[in-house]
């Protein structure tokens, strides 16, 4: 597994390697997996919403660290050909810290892999996306900022300012190096749920950009990708039941080592509670 810190020649890397890369057809897309760390669901931390975002990604950290490298190889991926930073993501106007997985996967295999994500660090979904893809049905806009002065509580100004324009904007956003990506991603009807269509989306990021000219914030690109949601409703399948299935049900091999790293991420996520009073 490649832990790589925030930086711009990241960014350039990534950014070629998403949106620049056109594999051959007979290869697998290079894709994103979107998460958190951070259990969603079932690890009763009362006292969280007072964790600082350094926190988080300390946390965020040590389960990439520990847990990710694992839960690649039990799904048959090769942990040194995946690519993993820890960076801001925001989710409905709030920023913690996240995980961005790069990889080239099947889709049917990438589902599977973000099932196991999912399943293992207790989260409601993992996003997969492949940003670029001409034929997705899914804008997206790119904001680039000023070299070096993208951090976490910056993304989040913007995430707010771009929120209080129209509240379209307050989906999410996830951070790349020195750009933030919005995706204006669809329901199951294909309706956008910012309720703006792609051109809006643009034009109204664009005018919130122009209120960040002094952080370099720019409109960089606008495209298309394919974005889809691998989830789980805790509340009414407790068990993970929508992953598991994905994974080849609850007595599958696969579901069974899951577990055992489902109990080490309880424990590290536990260690951190104590430590920072989050329960």
């Amino acid at each position: 597994m490649t832990f790589v810190p925030l930086s711009r020649p990241l960014a350039s890397l990534l950014l070629l390697f998403v949106l620049a890369v056109r594999p051959a057809a007979a290869a697998d897309p290079a894709l994103l997996l979107s998460y958190e760390a951070i259990p969603s669901a079932q690890v009763d931390l009362p006292e969280l919403g007072r964790a600082t975002y350094a926190q988080r990604a300390e946390v965020t950290a040590a389960a990439l660290d520990v847990l990710v490298p694992e839960i690649l190889t039990l799904m048959g991926v090769d942990p040194d050909k995946a690519v993993t930073e820890v960076t801001p993501g925001g989710y409905l106007l709030e920023t913690n810290a996240s995980l961005q997985t790069r990889v080239s996967l099947p889709n049917d295999g990438a589902d599977r892999l973000a099932a196991a994500l999912g399943y293992v660090l207790r989260q409601y979904s993992v996003m997969v996306s492949h940003l670029g893809e001409p034929s997705g049905d899914t804008g997206y806009v790119a904001v680039a900022f000023r070299p070096g002065v993208l951090d976490a509580d910056l993304t989040h100004r913007f995430f707010v300012a771009a929120a209080a324009r129209n509240e379209g904007l307050g989906g999410g956003y996830t951070a790349l190096g020195d750009t933030l990506y919005f995706l204006n991603v669809r329901d199951s009807d294909g309706q956008p749920y910012s309720g703006l269509d792609d051109a809006s989306f643009a034009a109204e990021l664009k005018a919130v950009a122009a209120g960040f000219a002094g952080e370099g914030a720019m409109v960089a690109s606008v495209g298309t990708a394919d974005a889809r949601f691998v989830g789980n409703d805790w509340e009414r399948q407790p068990m993970g039941g929508a992953y598991v299935d994905l994974l080849g049900g609850r007595g599958s091999p696969e579901v069974q080592s899951l577990d055992r790293l489902r109990e080490r991420h309880t424990e590290l996520v536990l260690e951190a509670a104590d430590r920072y009073g989050w329960r």
